[in-house]
């Protein structure tokens, strides 16, 4: 029987799906491609999407908008938090993934990885504070209690940093969602298996299906069909490098009035700041009479 040093042993070549819905479908163009480590060899094949598969993720996005939004604030933490510890569980599988994808050590890769773990964790911290930073009860000239209160924006596209495959990825799909908002994420193309890996965490964690859905392609490709899309609330940029290509996936979004986050140079291991978690707010004003 063949041993796992048998030379004479067929390598398992595997092809990965999208995750879509909660689900791992292949893309309906049948379409993959070849993913490569750094150095040019072969890693696995991956599903490369399209705008028929862009439109099922929009539509699961949106069907999962409704109950992810109307969560605690404290659960959609522990949500994220348990995100963090099955990543922990994976943490070699996300190592060697992330340093085939990005050319880099096994010990750098792990920091990374660690990294991306404590971003999770970071950001389901600040699940049950958002409301008391970003909120605010306003002073008005009449017997009212005036509040300003956060709410989600609605489904947003994040075109996915296409040189950090899983920091990157965790830096714009975790603030998106903390808030109660869901995510159609378009990976990073020539890296995208930590992403695919990250999609396994979310369906055997708490995540509810259409939360988050993660296309593997072309952002250049996906990312038009998302910004006219006008089920698709707001966009974010950040695997756009062409400016030409920022510019017109900007002007397709003014066409539905969608929110944009444009495109600039981030070093994702600096401290996240609040800049993402207040993107994607909508602040709702609520006047109610004093003593009754």
């Amino acid at each position: 029987m063949p041993t796992k040093s048998d030379p004479a042993r067929l390598d398992v070549r595997k092809t990965y799906k999208l995750y879509v819905g909660g689900a791992f479908p292949r893309s309906e163009s049948g379409r993959s491609y070849v993913v490569s480590d750094a150095k040019g060899k072969f890693l696995a094949n991956a599903s490369q999407a399209s705008r028929k598969d862009a439109r099922d993720a929009v539509v699961a996005a949106r069907k999962a908008f409704g109950g992810w939004s109307a969560r605690t604030a404290y659960n959609r933490g522990q949500v994220l938090y348990r995100i963090a510890e099955v990543m922990e569980g994976r943490h070699e599988q996300f190592s060697s993934e992330v340093a085939a994808s990005e050319g880099l050590s096994i010990s750098k890769a792990r920091a990374v990885v660690d990294a991306s773990i404590d971003r999770w964790v970071w950001y389901a911290g600040w699940a049950d504070k958002l409301a008391q930073v970003v909120g605010s009860s306003n002073p008005v000239a009449g017997p009212y209690f005036d509040f300003s209160l956060p709410e989600a924006t609605g489904v947003v596209a994040v075109l996915a940093p296409q040189d950090s495959s899983l920091l990157g990825l965790t830096s714009v799909i975790a603030p998106a969602i903390v808030s109660g908002n869901t995510v159609v994420a378009v990976t990073s193309f020539e890296r995208p298996l930590p992403a695919v890996t990250l999609g396994e965490v979310m369906a055997t964690s708490d995540v509810p299906g259409g939360v988050v859905n993660i296309l593997t392609g072309s952002a250049t490709e996906i990312g038009p069909w998302l910004a006219s899309h006008s089920d698709v609330n707001a966009i974010d940029l950040a695997g756009i490098t062409d400016a030409d290509e920022a510019t017109e996936l900007e002007a397709a979004s003014a066409e539905n009035l969608k929110r944009v986050r444009r495109p600039a140079q981030e070093d994702w291991t600096e401290s996240p700041g609040l800049s993402r978690l207040t993107q994607y707010l909508e602040l709702k004003t609520v006047w109610h009479p004093i003593g009754l």
